[in-house]
This record gives structure tokens, sequence and C-alpha cells, in this order.
């Protein structure tokens, strides 16, 4: 899949060479206590969607505050070399999340593929995400607990045999779905605000966040 940079969302932080390897664990209804759950069955489920914060004393309406709703589309995540990209027709926006190798390393040739360095993460204060498999095989993805002061050293890798989604509720870090295959295809369903709260692992920990592509 040929890939346009100009309109990737973010430009990625480099020129770290540290990384931190996230621990490994299968996704399981216990595993994933509190950062979100297993899905068989992706058209019933419902989203989490979190009602607008009131800015003083006075309480939001009752009815209103959450009435943006649910968008879905095709989230394609597929590696180009050693360089991992993504797209989200959900909400329109392109990604570059990150590589097999350092970036200053990753031009050239596929190779056999280790880890995922990843370069940055976020959550979503609006709503859940539901990510649906479209059967391309197994993906593992770095999640980690709600709080603004995360480090990389908070993420738990999650490895998912691809038979089944996996949601994540709203305010939990979610760095990118990294397929162990060349590509992941997925049904994406999340909150249509769509607002984002960052991570930048190089530019505020001197490093990236590592993902091991291997079965726990």
């Amino acid at each position: 899949m040929d890939t346009d940079l100009s309109t990737i969302a973010y430009t990625p932080t480099i020129g770290v060479r540290r990384y931190v390897e996230a621990p490994l664990v299968e996704a399981t209804t216990e595993s994933l206590r509190g950062y979100g759950c297993l899905v068989e069955r992706p058209a019933d489920f419902p989203i989490e969607i979190v009602r607008w914060p009131a800015q003083g004393w006075r309480p939001v309406d009752e009815n209103s505050g959450n009435q943006g709703g649910v968008t879905e589309g095709l989230f394609e995540f597929w590696w180009k070399g050693q360089t991992l990209y993504a797209h989200n027709h959900a909400v329109g926006d392109s990604y570059l999340f990150g590589w097999s190798r350092l970036p200053e390393e990753a031009p050239g040739p596929a190779m056999p593929r280790e880890r995922a360095l990843i370069w940055r993460a976020n959550y979503h204060p609006d709503g859940g995400q539901l990510f649906y498999p479209q059967g391309d095989g197994a993906f593992i993805v770095p999640l980690a607990l709600p709080g603004d002061d995360v480090t990389p050293e908070k993420f738990v890798a999650f490895w998912c045999d691809g038979s089944r989604g996996l949601y994540v509720h709203p305010n939990i870090w979610h760095g990118a779905v990294v397929p162990i295959a060349d590509r992941a295809r997925l049904l994406d369903r999340q909150g249509r605000v769509h607002a984002r709260v960052s991570v930048d692992f190089p530019r505020e920990f001197g490093c990236y966040l590592a993902v091991p592509l291997r079965h726990p």
C-alpha cells in the first residue's frame, strides 16, 4: 500500500537510541480487567460515551453532552519494509506509528521483525474504542491504565490471536495495533468526537516503547 507522507497526522519524533520493552501477556478476560475486554460479536457491542464535563458548579443537563454518537470504519495497519503505517477510515487520519529497527536504520527491504518501536500513544477521554479483526491473524496492542503521568514502564503489550475483537475503555492509553503479519485490517468503532490526549516517548522520556513481536 502506498503512503503519502504529507497526509500523516503527526510528524514522528526520532533521534533516540534507547527503548523500554513492554511486558508481553496474552489478552484474556482476566488480564484485560481494568483496560477493556475481548469481544465476540461486534454488531451489538456498546461503545461507552463519556458525557461532556461541566465547566463549573452547574451540571451538564441530562440527555445532553453525550449525543455525538459513534463512528466506525476500517482501520488498516501495514508494514512497509520496516516502518509501520496506518489509516483510520472512521476518522480519516493516516499515521506513521513506528519501526522494527531504529528509524535511522529502517529504510530498505523488509527483514525479520523482532519488535516494534512505537514513538507515541494516546487515549480518548470522550469514549471507548473497539478493534475487531478482519481475518489477518494475530496482533499486539500496548495499553496502560488511566493517568496523565504515564511512563513507558506502565505499558503492557497484549497479544490477541485475531479470533476476537479488543475493546478499550475511555481514558485507557493505547499505542498502535501491531500486526504480526505484514498487515492487519480491523473494524474500528469509537466515539465520534474523537478527542486525543497523547504521549511522545522520545521527546518526554528519551526512548521508544518496544512491543515484542512473538507469542507470550
